[in-house]
């Protein structure tokens, strides 16, 4: 399999698959607050109730249902049940008073999910990583944390012991014998301003022990690491691409997809059924709420690649 292991510089700070310094200059990042935070969001929304997530999926299918912005209850066919990326608190924030704060509430509540077996956490940011969701779902069942290198000290201080770390390429099993394998993306990690780049970011391949692969993308930017994926696995039978916060696009095309990014992206992974994330959810940026979904569907021509409503969930094939 041709993925390369992340490098690391002399001083602890990892690099994008290119070789690139990840992320942008602090200078650009000042600049591009002073740009103003862009088009209001509506300060809540209420969406209609969805089904139940489904009990049972049939052989060589898994259900994918949208919780918010990067969190999905996924279940196998087997049984086996995935929480990627939970955050279910008020505010993606190191502080529970400002910081981004969620117009949409989770569209299940943390305390009405299934049992969950393992959590596939992408990488360090608040709205990745949410540590009051993860303490709370290790106090309920205790399940395995997959995660990127430099993460799990994080983890352990905040109580939720023994996670297991993954350079890019990495692979782990999953309960019922699942494999997961940690991918490249082009991102960044950090908690604040001095541990910038210094733990890992990346993406998850799950391959079913029945058939068949999906793909969790975590937050990436465009670029040729995701055609490498596709090549490497063959293709999977269903992805979760991020298609929201890309404006400024001058400052955020280092971190983040467009919607027409995220379309190239599926045919870059060669992904049968793509499914949107990463939109809706909190103002990250300075596009209007509705932005990339409209332009994902006026651009999206033959593709299959939905949008779900949140609560909804998709039965696909892997």
């Amino acid at each position: 399999m041709n993925i390369q292991p992340a490098h690391r510089d002399a001083d602890g700070r990892f690099r994008n698959p290119d070789g690139s310094p990840a992320g942008q200059t602090l200078r650009n990042a000042f600049r591009m607050m002073r740009e103003g935070g862009g088009t209001a969001w509506p300060k809540s929304v209420v969406d209609p109730p969805q089904p139940k997530p489904p009990t049972t999926v049939p052989p060589g299918q898994a259900a994918f249902t949208f919780i918010g912005h990067a969190s999905f209850l996924i279940r196998l066919d087997d049984g086996t049940t995935l929480l990627t990326d939970p955050i279910f608190s008020e505010r993606c924030s190191p502080f529970s008073w400002i910081g981004p704060k969620r117009v949409r509430p989770p569209a299940i509540a943390l305390d009405a999910l299934p049992r969950i077996d393992a959590v596939l956490l992408s990488h360090g940011h608040y709205d990745h990583l949410d540590l009051p969701s993860l303490r709370a779902l290790h106090a309920r069942w205790g399940m395995p944390i997959l995660t990127g290198l430099g993460h799990a000290e994080l983890l352990a201080r905040h109580g939720i012991p023994a996670a297991t770390e993954l350079n890019w390429g990495d692979a782990a099993l999953l309960p019922g014998g699942h494999r997961a394998t940690y991918l490249p993306m082009r991102h960044f990690s950090a908690r604040g301003i001095r541990d910038r780049s210094k733990a890992l970011w990346g993406g998850f391949a799950v391959e079913a022990v029945s058939g068949g692969s999906f793909a969790f993308l975590g937050d990436t930017a465009a670029g040729g690491h995701l055609d490498v994926i596709g090549r490497a696995f063959g293709g999977f039978g269903a992805a979760l691409i991020p298609i929201g916060a890309y404006e400024p696009f001058w400052f955020m095309q280092e971190v983040h997809m467009t919607p027409e990014q995220a379309l190239e992206a599926q045919l870059q992974l060669r992904v049968n059924t793509a499914v949107a994330m990463h939109f809706g959810t909190f103002k990250l940026t300075q596009e209007p709420i509705g932005e990339p979904v409209e332009r994902l569907l006026a651009a999206r021509g033959q593709q299959d690649f939905r949008v779900p409503a949140f609560g909804e969930s998709f039965v696909l094939k892997l």
